[in-house]
């Protein structure tokens, strides 16, 4: 039986940044995967493909060019299925190419098989050989679960692979529907909506919730449904999907809970996601997940009840996020080897990759009222900006949100092109302690969009300036108590 340091279960941004870590402190490591390709979730179907639909997107519709040329700019007249497959696979195979080389140059192995548990230090891989499955038993002292999570498919959603689907349908043979019906306006339905109607393709959003994305900063999400609404995606909140029926000429309908019809060339179902645990066997190791598949996890060592097998990505749940993931990993491999824990930042950004981009970091303004924090708010209109009118930007707004007594940054929201770039230079002040005097007693590249920054600081310091004087005023003019 081969013995192994570290085995990982998934080769998903959290495996990969744990292999590595652990290959790189001397242990022996292997990487079971049940596809394949490495990459796990994020590459096959979930943040890379998707990221690489948006661009196609943008860049066939010529999207980006609208604000000068008009509504009726295409790059490309007719955009066609095949389009959208074409550059997805590019970017899969020089990804898996990236990782491949990486795991080989850390003396990292992998093995292509469905791995479970048979014991708590004993791991068996079913693996296909030559039209049969031979297991292999391997013995890991130390295991990491990140398998990710595959689509929630509830039973009363008749999904065919066509007309009913879920995103990894939709990856796996991408198809542009005359009309699209997504339910579920998490961040997975809000961008696969928002693209396909940067494509032209009317679009209908159906969420249960009366809000969208409740963890972002409120006045960044009005933008953004006004933006969709604008654009004529129609929002069907406040009622979720009862049933999916098969009208005359084939083409499904969606019957919500309060009586609305939604009618769609295609259904795309986006509402949760679920822990790919179902064949790890985990009862053998001791492990029992909940009742989504997630496991619950000591969020500082990332040790599940057994203190030898840990987890890590999106099987654990909350943010799941491929950054923090890879963080996540690489804390699990830290401290499974004695090398102290190398904890993600706790101020971690969001990324929305909806049309347009979101992005947060900090506290949102409703989390600062919470709180009890004095606070102020400064916003930046990217039209306002030499490099937004250069760019032909109509949208895109930068929010401050700041200590009204220290001035020190608590929040930075953005809606607009770049925003998932533009967050990163809120995040190094927040995580510095800095101050909106940063960004107002410094330069920027001019034009840029991050000028953004230093409007909203000043803006910030205009309103603190205001709001002190008449504080003054006001003490200056009350009458005195002894006064007769």
């Amino acid at each position: 039986m081969a013995k192994f340091d570290l085995v990982v279960l998934g080769s998903g941004p959290a495996g990969r940044r744990a292999a590595i870590q652990a290959a790189k402190l001397g242990r022996s490591v292997l990487v079971v995967d049940d596809r394949k390709k490495v990459g796990g979730v994020s590459l096959h179907t979930g943040t890379i493909p998707s990221k690489t639909l948006r661009e196609t997107a943008l860049n066939l519709s010529g999207w980006r060019e609208r604000g000068f040329y008009g509504a009726g700019h295409r790059a490309k007249q007719v955009i066609e299925s095949d389009d959208l497959a074409v550059r997805m696979a590019k970017t899969f195979d020089y990804e898996v190419s990236v990782l491949e080389h990486q795991f080989a140059r850390n003396g990292v192995r992998t093995m292509v098989g469905r791995g479970r548990f048979e014991g708590p230090h004993r791991i068996a891989v079913d693996r296909a050989m030559d039209g049969q499955v031979v297991t292999e038993v391997v013995h890991a002292d130390k295991v990491l679960i990140c398998v990710g999570t595959a689509p929630y498919r509830p039973d009363h959603i008749p999904f065919n692979g066509t007309t009913i689907v879920d995103s990894d349908d939709f990856i796996t043979s991408p198809r542009l529907p005359r009309s699209l019906a997504v339910v579920g306006g998490g961040v997975i339905g809000i961008e696969y909506a928002t693209i396909f109607s940067a494509m032209d393709v009317p679009v209908t959003l159906i969420e249960p919730r009366d809000q969208l994305l409740p963890f972002m900063d409120a006045e960044i999400v009005d933008h953004l449904v006004h933006l969709m609404r604008d654009r004529g995606i129609a929002l069907r909140l406040g009622g979720s999907v009862e049933e999916v029926r098969l009208a005359t000429n084939g083409q499904p309908v969606c019957i919500l809970s309060d009586g609305r019809h939604v009618a769609s060339e295609m259904v795309l179902f986006t509402a949760g996601r679920v822990g790919a645990t179902g064949g790890l066997n985990l009862a053998a190791a001791g492990l029992k997940p909940d009742e989504r598949g997630r496991l619950e996890v000591d969020r500082t060592t990332f040790q599940t009840s057994q203190p030898h097998i840990y987890a890590a990505g999106d099987v654990i749940g909350f943010p799941s996020l491929a950054s923090t993931s890879m963080e996540q990993g690489r804390a699990a491999a830290c401290h499974a080897f004695g090398t102290g824990n190398a904890l993600p930042d706790s101020n971690h950004p969001y990324g929305v990759y909806a049309v347009p981009e979101l992005s947060s970091v900090g506290l949102t303004e409703q989390q600062a009222r919470e709180r009890g924090l004095p606070y102020e708010c400064g916003i930046a209109r990217f039209r306002e900006t030499s490099r937004g009118h250069i760019m032909g930007m109509e949208y895109g707004v930068l929010k401050l949100v700041c200590h009204r007594e220290t001035r020190r940054v608590l929040g930075v929201h953005i809606i607009g092109e770049g925003a998932s770039e533009l967050v990163h230079i809120g995040q190094a002040v927040i995580a510095l302690g800095g101050t909106i005097d940063y960004f107002v007693e410094n330069s920027f590249n001019y034009p840029t969009l991050a000028e953004g920054y230093k409007v909203a600081a000043l803006d910030v310091w205009n309103r603190l300036q205001t709001r002190l004087g008449e504080v003054v005023e006001l003490k200056a003019s009350k009458p005195s108590s002894n006064s007769g």
